[in-house]
């Protein structure tokens, strides 16, 4: 369970990082890297906009993961799938929810 733990935590940490240069505006358009949509592609304003909301939300899925890996990961006989079931089920809702609110801030700019 020790490895679980540091590769969730380890996730978390990697998308926060990973959503910073997002949120600061620091990556143009490209085809790698970002939300990758053809309105956001055309428009380097709706780039940063759209990619700095998101970020936002991918900051907290980040969050969301270390907070249900470390925080389960001291439940007391907590079984290895169940640990790794409840933190993916963390992630996804989370994930969830941030993609289709970015979906919705994208549909909004059309």
């Amino acid at each position: 369970m020790n490895a679980l733990f540091i590769f969730y935590l380890s996730t978390g940490i990697l998308l926060v990082l990973l959503s910073l240069p997002l949120l600061f505006e620091k990556i143009k358009p490209n085809p790698y890297y970002g939300v990758r949509v053809p309105l956001t592609m055309t428009d380097s304003a709706v780039w940063y906009a759209v990619n700095k909301y998101c970020a936002r939300y991918l900051i907290a899925v980040g969050v969301a993961i270390i907070v249900a890996a470390a925080g389960l990961y001291f439940v007391p006989n907590i079984s290895v799938d169940a640990y790794a079931l409840s933190v993916l089920g963390v992630f996804v809702l989370v994930f969830g929810v941030a993609m289709l609110q970015t979906w919705r801030y994208i549909s909004k700019r059309k």
